[in-house]
């Protein structure tokens, strides 16, 4: 039996009595709802601590989906799960016990029930301007400071048509998306949202944050317009669906907002309030906030903010901090336009319930911040937004800033876990974090910043930059505002459609992807065999593919880098291979691939490259000297062919030595339109021709025998038995290798492939991989396996070329009198062994 009175506690929580109440919160946060019903009969402050609305807020997010709130967070995530049997249950009045205190719920509890009426503030240090011109805004602005901009919307239509009232009228039914720290994604419609606005007592409150308002409700994007200041946007020359997200429909409630945080990519970005009040707190770059940790990923350059809720950091860490130490401030009224540069800190909490549109932007002005942005390694990632705390050698805490003063906040009781983890973990990464910056090679930049302040000028941040990774070998880091390719793609529409922004491109395009670097070898490869200089329009690769590729007059010339040199000279000798077999078996797919004009490796020795010719017979002597690599098969004139290719694939501790030595190979530029490019322009008439075409150079290929080869003798795969086919068991070792690697493989494809299946991806594979040896009825009816065959392994919609042709069909319509043909196949590098089905 417990006792009422002010020994309830302990009385109640037993042995359990020693934990902070923080720390018992987070316990029962990690129960199922179910289980949380379980505890709350155990005890009187079990029961408390089971009805939190901030546990029971949670319990939803972690569900996700379509929400309809019910008054409370307990009621509507019992609803959702479907845990209680009637609205009876759901009525039912909560209890109250006396002789239980606890700090940590009261503080909670006013941050949730705190009002912000009178919270306005404003220092003068974000100037307010009125009818400022572009010129004005370029010298004074752009780039280097915050500004409040008046009279920019007064003619829009959404001044008056977007009151709270008008829009639930409007867009009730509507559907919008939810921002929360959640991972799972909360929709909501409008009417069921302000009506959760009028009920809620959160006190980090849902709300709205969608960068899709333009395609569910297009009407919106009529009242308003981008404002002559910011129409200036360099992601513009991409297709919709490949630009990242821009655009940000915003409505929220008293205590809401968006937390510490530096726009992505380090874009700027434009914020127009059309109801409501703001308060906005900001620094400059490089000047993390108190109480905000970054963590910057080693192996990928992922950027990771901890930060507390825009209200307790106001409330918690804002009055700790010394005058110097405090942000620029201002509130923003309602008309009013705040223009936040690149690489600038900010934190944003609403006053009262307000409605906003923001979008993100690349200009000239932040250009070159964007392409650093997206290069690969990440002490530049971390220097461009934690100064000078990143760098090497220097006394840092995972990038971390506690201003002194501060850290008595940080014990009390009510600081949440997150936040405890953000307080305590400091001193237990700094030896981690520092170790890992110094394996790169930063001593010469680093004694040269002994004296240094911390700089946002582009020239002081690229020496940062890791020159030993490469962007088409390093991981593409998964907070890039847009994927590896679409960022070729970018630069190399920019450098067309921009001729008059070219010398900008350049730079941007030498630190996002070492253009200059892929260029001198295209030099060099041109003149060797005696092909035409690229013209000025030829500079920038393409953005298709995972290797350079320029196009120079009829010319194609592939730098083969991807997966480092032992994976690229495998590649390029098997796709010699491969030519070499068509041509000897006079396969009918010659006339479908490109014609090879010149093949062999570049070198870069003293500051100077050279090309080596090679046609993949025999093992080339720029190779032999600095890269041992075994031979895996004899009897073959193609030492680094499609089975020795098999072989080191299989071998995940083969590893060459980091000299610079690449591929190439030049092609002939094939006839037809890239599929990618026309796809969307496809009748299904055109698409099951194009697939019967396909189909036909696809048997070609799989009909083509494989290369002879006599296996040196290698250590036995555990997974192979003994009863399998000799002619399979290479490729089954191959698949079991692939297969316990298939987790790493996709989450190096850089974001494309969202955790959660990359976290399943083995449940869709068999355990054993020979369960996919095909077995079929030979002309006596024993079963016989069928063989192996090459497989081309990337048909990607960027490797197959279209071109129609006449057909003798008698048709009225002249397209009909057309057929789309598959007229080239690109990309043999990824050639590999597999298995073949026919039905």
């Amino acid at each position: 039996m417990e006792s009422a009175g002010n020994d309830r506690r302990d009385a109640a929580l037993g042995s359990l009595a020693v934990l902070p109440d923080e720390l018992l919160c987070a316990i029962v946060d990690l129960l199922e709802p179910t289980d949380i019903g379980r505890l709350a009969c155990v005890s009187s402050v079990m029961y408390i601590l089971c009805n939190e609305e901030p546990l029971w807020m949670s319990k939803y997010l972690s569900v996700g989906g379509h929400l309809e709130y019910k008054g409370s967070w307990k009621k509507t995530t019992l609803s959702r799960l479907s845990l209680c049997s009637g609205n009876s249950e759901l009525e039912q009045k909560a209890r109250h016990f006396d002789g239980f205190n606890s700090l940590f719920l009261y503080r909670r509890w006013y941050r949730c029930f705190t009002t912000l009426s009178n919270y306005s503030f404003d220092n003068g240090h974000v100037e307010r301007k009125d009818d400022l011109s572009l010129d004005h805004f370029h010298s004074q602005y752009d780039g280097k400071g915050p500004v409040l901009l008046g009279k920019l919307a007064e003619t829009w239509p959404a001044r008056t048509k977007w009151a709270i009232q008008q829009l639930v009228h409007d867009y009730g039914e509507v559907t919008f998306r939810i921002s929360q720290r959640s991972p799972k994604k909360i929709i909501m419609k409008l009417k069921d949202y302000v009506s959760y606005m009028e009920l809620q007592h959160d006190e980090d409150p849902l709300y709205i944050f969608d960068d899709k308002f333009g395609e569910t409700t297009p009407a919106l994007l009529e009242d308003y317009r981008v404002p002559h200041l910011f129409q200036e946007d360099l992601f513009g020359v991409l297709d919709y669906e490949q630009r990242p997200a821009f655009r940000w429909l915003i409505i929220g409630p008293e205590r809401s907002g968006a937390s510490w945080h530096v726009d992505p990519g380090l874009t700027s970005a434009w914020n127009t309030l059309l109801c409501g009040r703001k308060r906005w707190a900001l620094y400059p770059p490089g000047r993390v906030p108190g109480g905000v940790t970054v963590h910057v990923s080693d192996e990928d350059g992922d950027v990771d903010i901890e930060t507390p809720t825009s209200l307790q950091w106001w409330l918690d860490i804002y009055p700790h901090l010394a005058e110097h130490e405090k942000p620029l401030e201002c509130t923003q009224l309602p008309g009013e336009t705040i223009f936040v540069p690149s690489g600038w800190w900010h934190c944003v909490l609403n006053l009262e319930t307000t409605v906003a549109v923001t979008q993100n932007f690349v200009n000239q002005s932040n250009f070159e911040h964007v392409c650093l942005d997206m290069a690969p390694g990440h002490c530049h990632k971390g220097v461009c937004r934690a100064g000078l705390l990143a760098v090497p050698g220097k006394s840092i805490r995972d990038i971390e800033n506690h201003p002194p003063g501060t850290m008595s906040a940080w014990n009390h009781n009510d600081m949440t876990r997150a936040e405890k983890r953000l307080k305590g973990s400091g001193s237990g990464r700094a030896s981690n974090s520092a170790n890992q910056c110094a394996s790169f090679e930063f001593s010469d930049v680093h004694e040269s910043l002994e004296n240094q302040v911390f700089s946002y000028d582009i020239g002081f941040l690229s020496q940062f930059l890791e020159k030993e990774k490469d962007h088409y070998t390093s991981v593409w880091s998964p907070t890039n505002p847009i994927g590896q390719r679409e960022a070729r793609e970018w630069l190399r529409r920019l450098w067309v459609l921009k001729p008059e922004l070219r010398g900008l491109i350049w730079k941007g395009a030498c630190l996002a992807i070492s253009v200059d670097k892929w260029y001198a070898c295209l030099e060099e490869i041109s003149a060797c065999h005696s092909l035409p200089p690229p013209s000025e329009d030829e500079k920038l690769p393409v953005g298709t593919g995972s290797n350079p590729v320029f196009i120079v007059s009829d010319n194609v010339i592939k730098i083969y880098a991807e997966g480092g040199l032992g994976y690229s000279a495998h590649g390029l000798g098997t796709e010699l291979e491969f030519y070499n077999l068509l041509r000897k078996v006079g396969s009918p797919l010659i006339n479908h691939v490109p014609e090879i004009i010149a093949s062999g490796f570049l070198v870069y020795e003293d500051g100077v490259y050279r090309t080596v010719p090679w046609d993949g017979k025999g093992m080339p002597d720029v190779l032999a000297k600095y890269y041992p690599l075994e031979l895996s098969y004899t009897n073959s004139c193609f030492p680094l062919g499609l089975w020795s290719k098999q072989q080191f694939g299989m071998d995940s501790s083969t590893e060459c030595s980091n000299k610079p030595i690449w591929p190439y190979m030049v092609t002939r530029k094939c006839k037809g339109d890239i599929f990618a490019r026309v796809r969307d322009t496809l009748s299904k008439a055109d698409l099951l021709n194009l697939a019967s075409s396909l189909g036909v150079q696809m048997r070609n290929i799989h009909l083509l025998p494989l290369p002879h080869g006599e296996p040196l003798p290698k250590p036995e795969d555990n997974n192979v038995r003994d009863s399998d086919p000799p002619e399979w068991k290479q490729v089954i070792s191959t698949l079991n290798g692939r297969r316990n690697n298939i987790k790493k493989h996709l989450a190096n494809w850089g974001g494309t492939v969202p955790t959660v299946l990359i976290e399943k991806a083995e449940e869709y594979l068999p355990a054993d991989m020979s369960s996919l040896i095909k077995f079929v009825k030979d002309d006596d009816g024993d079963s016989v396996y069928t063989f192996p065959c090459w497989i081309h392994s990337d048909i990607m919609d960027d490797n197959i070329l279209t071109q129609r042709s006449l057909t003798d069909a008698k048709s009225t319509c002249e397209r009909d009198l057309e057929k789309l043909d598959a007229i080239n196949i690109i990309d043999f590098s990824d050639l590999s062994i597999g298995i073949l089905y026919v039905t």
